[in-house]
């Protein structure tokens, strides 16, 4: 009995295919170049024309002066930009673990088998879908001091009513917990996708070894999450570092600037003082800090073995 192979036509003996050719390298192109074209012009050119923009003073209509690197020397001596700073850290340090916390609590709710459950995994998403700007304004109704439905609750079992966004101590606070009703889908997801990858056989044989359930969530769940908490962490840090439309729609940095953030103070600093060339130079010191901490975050991780990104 005599076997035949058919081989491919254009095959070599070694069976090794041949690349695209210059034709289909050109068709690829055609379909990727024009949406390229577009990534490149709204995120790259942008970026490099506010770098020169930052080593200028100008105003957005005379003509721009060239005083090289003294915006960069200011910024340590700016009170308000210092403020700024302080008000982000706080905002960070508040918003991250809470919404890590948060977010793993509910994924393991979400991942019981219980009735409804698609419904309620959609009910928590839905919130991180709709935009900051809709969320910040429902919350300006919610937490009106006046008519808000909060003190309206507060006002029936018996409370004090608060002043919420209008207290400067309390609208740090009020901000995070809007932004936390906001991005608490997300981390709850990227958990609940993590839970799920979780190798049976070790909660199975934990099981059988008598290990209480909160055990094996310590012992074995939970160092199983430990790339999703390291990518969830860095993502909501970004998340708080760039937070803007929230505080404008909400808070527009008072009272008292005790909302602003760096982010705000870069669009005072360009669209309403004018001072473009200064603006820029504090944005291109919040991208250099948020790539130092991220960059900082991805070798460490790698370099411990649990890789996240």
């Amino acid at each position: 009995m005599t076997l035949t192979f058919a081989v491919p036509a254009g095959a070599g003996l070694t069976g090794r295919r041949r690349g695209p050719g210059l034709r289909g390298t050109l068709t690829g192109w055609a379909f990727a170049g024009p949406a390229t074209l577009i990534v490149v012009g709204l995120s790259l050119f942008p970026a490099v024309w506010a770098f020169f923009i930052s080593r200028t003073k100008w105003n957005g209509i005379a003509e721009p002066e060239n005083i090289g690197w003294r915006n960069y020397e200011r910024l340590a001596q700016d009170p308000d930009l210092i403020a700024a700073a302080q008000h982000t850290l706080l905002l960070t340090a508040l918003f991250v673990p809470s919404s890590i916390a948060a977010g793993m609590v509910i994924a393991i709710a979400l991942n019981q088998k219980i009735r409804l459950i698609g419904f309620y995994r959609t009910c928590i998403f839905v919130p991180y879908v709709a935009s900051a700007a809709s969320t910040g304004i429902l919350a300006g109704y919610v937490f009106n001091p006046q008519f808000g439905g909060v003190n309206e609750v507060l006002r029936r079992v018996g409370l004090p009513p608060q002043q919420f966004l209008e207290d400067p101590a309390q609208a740090m606070i009020v901000v995070c917990v809007i932004a936390l009703w906001g991005e608490v889908g997300f981390t709850s997801v990227v958990y609940l996708a993590a839970l799920q990858d979780v190798p049976r056989e070790l909660i199975e044989a934990a099981t059988v070894d008598g290990a209480s359930r909160w055990r094996i969530f310590r012992s074995v769940t939970l160092p199983q999450l430990r790339p999703v908490t390291l990518f969830t962490a860095v993502w909501q840090t970004i998340t708080a570092l760039q937070l803007f439309d929230l505080i404008y729609t909400t808070t527009r940095g008072g009272p008292m600037n005790s909302t602003q953030t760096i982010v705000y103070y870069v669009y005072e600093l360009a669209f309403q003082t004018r001072r473009l060339g200064y603006g820029a130079a504090v944005a291109y010191l919040l991208f250099a800090v948020t790539l130092l901490l991220t960059a900082l975050v991805i070798w460490r991780s790698r370099r411990s073995g649990e890789e996240a990104f």
